[in-house]
């Protein structure tokens, strides 16, 4: 690998993963990460180090469909080529789906306005197996009409203390905010291809903490279980309690789906393997 670094310029890439295949997004010392294996496949293809940043760092289990990254790449990488390129050599478990060059300031997490995520909640008697990497099945039925009721308390602006996993303090540093502001939050009704009831559950905020779509989703579930009122959700909130919130959904049936910016999602994607 070439020790002098050549003229690059800023990239964008819209990357979907399984996370199943990863030890989370962020690189992590020791265990195979999304970051690591996309930034040591774009190393070898540039010849020197590419250091990569995503719109969402996602925890161990929870998968990406539509996650962008920004990295600076040489001037004369075959940017055409290149998801075809990165997604033989990061499978399994990554697929690129689009790549574009992007303005010099342009940053995955910074430039963002929103991100939007999508649980999956199995919602039958029988476990699926086709479904089981990316559902969480909750076998007893839920109360779909009472879980609509309980979503209107999370839009808008808020503490979300409640449903976050809070980071620990760092000496000399102020104390992080954990309010977001929510713009959207509702959840649908499919059937499988095996004909089986699926939940979906569609949250937007302009930026989420740790482990709050999980809590969220984890309290609705409770409340479709009858477990908790709708009317619950307005005083969780309000008590910024943690212990007030019901269970944590587990990982896999969590999907960032989808990161908005100025004016585009991200510029068209080309179907690349058409």
């Amino acid at each position: 690998m070439n020790t002098s670094e050549p003229a690059t310029r800023r990239a964008r890439l819209l990357i979907a993963y399984e996370g199943s295949h990863f030890s989370g997004f962020a690189i992590n010392e020791g265990v195979r990460s999304v970051a690591g294996v996309i930034g040591d496949a774009l190393s070898l293809i540039s010849r020197f180090p590419v250091h990569i940043t995503g719109a969402g760092r996602t925890d161990a289990g929870v998968h990406g469909w539509g996650q962008v990254i920004t990295c600076d790449l040489p001037l004369d990488i075959d940017l055409e080529n290149l998801p075809r390129r990165l997604t033989k050599m990061c499978a399994p478990g990554v697929v690129v789906r689009a790549a574009e060059w992007a303005a010099p300031d342009f940053h995955a997490r910074f430039s963002a306005y929103w991100r939007h995520y999508r649980y999956t909640v199995l919602n039958d008697p029988v476990a699926d197996p086709f479904l089981a990497a990316t559902a969480w099945h909750v076998p007893q039925e839920l109360d779909l009409p009472l879980m609509y009721l309980a979503c209107d308390p999370l839009i808008g602006e808020h503490d979300f203390s409640a449903f976050c996993r809070k980071p620990k303090p760092v000496e000399g540093e102020k104390e992080p905010s954990m309010f977001r502001e929510v713009t959207q939050a509702r959840w649908s009704e499919h059937t499988s291809e095996r004909g089986a009831r699926v939940l979906r559950f569609e949250i937007r905020a302009n930026a989420f903490c740790h482990q709050m779509v999980r809590s969220i989703v984890g309290t609705l579930v409770d409340v479709g279980l009858r477990k908790l009122t709708p009317g619950a959700m307005s005083g969780i909130l309000r008590s910024g309690a943690r212990t007030e919130a019901g269970q944590v959904a587990p990982a896999h049936g969590l999907c960032l789906w989808e990161v908005g910016y100025d004016q585009d999602v991200f510029i068209r994607p080309r179907e690349i393997f058409g």
